[in-house]
């Protein structure tokens, strides 16, 4: 899988090299994995600083209701591009939604289980009878099957309750659920909340290490405009970069186009978003690269543990094309 060096937009915001002309006022809708949050605000500096309208792209950003969500809405074309983890894009592949990731954001899995030690859960072991409570739509619903089976528990033995993603700590603190899941970027809002009754597992400790939220695009989309796609990800690549380097500018960004989001809890966030974004690929690729080995053993767990309705080439699933090299994710 090549990946291409491109001309890009600089920390400066300066323009990108490809002609504009054949661009100009390009509408694209991008469709977040949920309501925005830390992980998302790299996109809200760039259209911030104008760096998406420079590359000709006239970008809105909509809210989404999950991963699952995410990837059939871009599947079918309603948006030319969205957020949804990997796992759940090649389900949605399996179901014949035509789309393909261009880039990743969690290069190690953020999902992880929280309880509260009082309640006589010690382990995952522990969960067999109880109540889950989390988004219909999430993706660790989806991939629970994979989890359950990794720590040795049968899939059917816990009753799953829907709740939104912002009455989840609600809901375990007045116990009405033994277990929420959630993203490890909520970590220390979580052990404010429990202090030492707070008990949690990531998934990526259990071996189901998969790769996270990726940049998808509808893939009618991406035959029919790659050099549009091609300036998307270089421009939203950048911005992570930047966002990694100092947060500040990026987290007001993304708290004067949201409201209601406190900036102590999405610095947090963002501290372990960044160790979710680092590993080996992203540290000597290129920042947003996925590794094909790991894509086709995320494919195999999946194919396994969870099933899919049509066997994929792992292959089609990713393109690392439209990054650059020279952008890296720091080791440290």
């Amino acid at each position: 899988m090549r990946i291409r060096p491109i001309a890009l937009l600089s920390i400066l915001g300066t323009a990108l090299a490809l002609p504009h002309a054949a661009l100009a006022d390009e509408r694209m809708n991008l469709m977040l994995n949920w309501t925005p949050t830390a992980d998302h605000a790299p996109l809200y500096y760039a259209k911030a600083q104008g760096w998406y309208e420079q590359a000709g792209i006239n970008l809105s950003i909509e809210a989404g209701r999950g991963s699952a969500a995410s990837a059939q809405r871009v599947g079918a074309g309603g948006a030319q591009v969205g957020i949804a983890d990997l796992p759940t894009a090649m389900q949605a592949r399996s179901k014949g939604a035509d789309l393909k990731a261009v880039m990743v954001i969690y290069a190690n899995s953020p999902q992880g289980f929280y309880w509260r030690k009082s309640a006589g859960i010690g382990s995952p072991r522990d969960f067999v009878g109880r109540k889950i409570g989390n988004p219909p739509g999430d993706a660790a619903r989806l991939m629970w099957p994979a989890f359950a089976k990794k720590v040795g528990i049968d899939p059917s033995s816990v009753t799953f309750v829907n709740l939104s993603p912002q009455a989840k700590v609600a809901a375990l603190k007045s116990k009405s659920v033994d277990i929420i899941s959630d993203f490890y970027n909520e970590h220390d809002m979580k052990v404010r909340d429990f202090g030492d009754d707070l008990g949690f597992v990531a998934w990526r400790d259990v071996g189901v290490n998969v790769y996270g939220n990726s940049l998808v695009v509808n893939g009618a989309y991406l035959d029919a405009k790659p050099e549009v796609v091609h300036q998307f990800t270089a421009t939203t690549q950048r911005a992570y970069e930047v966002c990694v380097k100092d947060f500040e500018p990026c987290l007001k960004a993304l708290t004067d186009a949201a409201s209601g989001l406190n900036p102590d809890n999405l610095r947090d966030q963002w501290g372990r978003i960044k160790q979710l974004m680092r590993d080996d690929t992203t540290t000597q690729v290129a920042l947003g690269a996925f590794s094909p080995e790991r894509v086709k053993a995320d494919y195999d767990l999946v194919q396994s543990l969870i099933g899919l309705d049509k066997p994929l080439d792992p292959a089609t699933l990713f393109t690392n094309e439209y990054l650059d090299t020279s952008v890296r994710m720091p080791a440290d």
